[in-house]
């Protein structure tokens, strides 16, 4: 009786732990990730720069405001994307090692 009881509060210790470990951290692994590139957006804007791409700059309809237009935003959207591929390539590996921390200690066992 008590070896039954003991064995049902193991498998749902070891249930609990699993779901806390893997499915809980990754709501919030990605919500702290995703406010990390809500603030990064607010100062290289990916979205709109890439909207307004082809607008000219503070539209001035000229040859020079297509020109500058498309020089800076070009050059924004490849800053941006130099700062969110890395990061954003950072947050997996760094959410992979934390998926695969158990199974280290485990096998160190």
């Amino acid at each position: 009786m008590i070896i039954i009881y003991l064995l049902k509060r193991f498998v749902f210790r070891v249930k609990e732990f699993l779901r806390h470990w893997y499915i809980n951290s990754f709501f919030v692994w990605s919500h702290f990730i995703i406010s990390i590139f809500e603030k990064l957006d607010k100062a290289f804007a990916l979205k709109i720069t890439w909207r307004h791409f082809f607008e000219p700059l503070y539209q001035d309809r000229t040859f020079l405001g297509y020109f500058l237009g498309f020089i800076f935003r070009s050059g924004r959207l490849i800053l941006g994307i130099l700062v969110y591929l890395p990061l954003f390539f950072l947050a997996v590996l760094s959410y992979l090692i934390w998926l695969i921390i158990p199974f280290y200690i485990i096998y160190q066992i």
